[in-house]
């Protein structure tokens, strides 16, 4: 039997049993159960990643996007001084699961919702990508919250599942310091709060 079906079921047997009840209240009733069935089926699991950079004991989901854009490099010297390319920001948009774009994801780096929410973060730890060829999965955490939206609480970020989006392995030369370009890449990134009590 599916939830709603045992929803309406278990409606039935209480009208049939009490018929003293208001209808209000056991429509009410009703609503409550539908909300909580659709909180819990909503509700983001959180992936099994490698144990550097796993969230904080505590800590939980409270949004999945998915990123695609790229990664931008600028040619430029390095504390060795020899030039190199450099990361200087991404440049994406984040999906969430029905793939409806929610937010983009920039310099800081930066990931802003559509909802006013806005978080910035500084990476704490990294593993490298199960494709070699892409950039590194990352543990963020979260510096700056502004806005009331869904980033409002988040206290950490994880990017996993990288595709490309790694540096040229060549081109960045004196004739082409200061140059720019993109990578593209496309990630997961699973945002997390502490859990509610």
């Amino acid at each position: 039997m599916f939830a709603s079906e045992r929803i309406v079921y278990c409606y039935n047997c209480a009208v049939q049993r009490a018929p003293q009840i208001p209808a209000w209240i056991g429509l009410l009733l009703v609503g409550l159960l539908f909300a909580s069935t659709a909180a819990y089926a909503q509700k983001e699991p959180a992936p099994d990643v490698p144990d550097a950079i796993q969230a904080p004991a505590g800590a939980e989901v409270v949004l999945f996007v998915h990123a695609s854009g790229s990664q931008i490099y600028t040619c430029q010297a390095g504390a060795d001084g020899k030039l190199a390319w450099t990361l200087k920001a991404p440049e994406a948009e984040l999906k969430d699961r029905k793939d409806k774009v929610i937010g983009s994801h920039s310099a800081g780096p930066t990931w802003k919702l559509k909802d006013g929410s806005e978080v910035t973060g500084k990476a704490a730890a990294h593993v490298d990508s199960l494709d070699s060829d892409s950039i590194p999965w990352l543990l963020v955490n979260v510096v700056t919250n502004s806005g009331k939206g869904a980033l409002a609480n988040v206290t950490n970020i994880q990017r996993i599942h990288t595709r490309g989006g790694k540096a040229p392995a060549a081109g960045c030369d004196e004739s082409h310091r200061d140059a720019e370009t993109k990578s593209s890449y496309t990630a997961d990134y699973y945002f997390y709060a502490p859990a509610a009590k």
